[in-house]
């Protein structure tokens, strides 16, 4: 079992932002990763922690030794956000946008979509599970997400 936990955010929103990502195998913690952008919005910033962490997953699996990247593949996935906007939006209207030709119920065009794109293209290959969990709560990987993203906005 592999467990994902991401966050991002803005200073300011629009402003600079943070985006980080923490990956768990079993219960025992495997790697972390952030990065930030000078001008995005928090939305996009939560999409990109999930991105970041499927692309560096499909890439250079988390791993043991001896365990190879197929056996990844079927292995299953948690992924938490503290976003209702990425799990909803994964789960529940990514495919009515699609059905709608990125457009939103009230016909504007669907924002991020060039971001929702490359992440469904990126989890269709895994059985992934999308868990809302509540921000700032005591969810120790949430927090520590929550602390890589605010110093990758002050590195920037």
């Amino acid at each position: 079992m592999i467990e994902i936990f991401t966050d991002g955010g803005c200073s300011g929103n629009p402003g600079p932002g943070g985006w980080a990502y923490v990956v768990v195998r079993d219960g025992v913690f495997i790697s972390e990763k952030s990065g930030g952008e000078r001008q995005t919005t928090n939305n996009r910033m939560e999409l990109q922690a999930v991105i970041s962490a499927l692309e560096c997953f499909s890439e250079e699996p988390f791993s043991e030794e001896g365990h190879s990247k197929e056996n990844n593949m079927d292995e299953k996935i948690s992924i938490y956000t503290d976003s209702q906007y990425v799990q909803k939006g994964i789960t529940l209207w990514l495919a009515d946008w699609k059905k709608k030709g990125w457009k939103t119920s009230d016909r504007k065009p669907v924002k991020n979509q060039e971001l929702w794109q490359r992440l469904e293209t990126l989890a269709n290959p895994f059985p992934i599970s999308w868990v809302w969990v509540k921000g700032h709560a005591g969810n120790k990987y949430n927090e520590r997400c929550d602390e890589l993203a605010k110093k990758a906005i002050v590195s920037l």
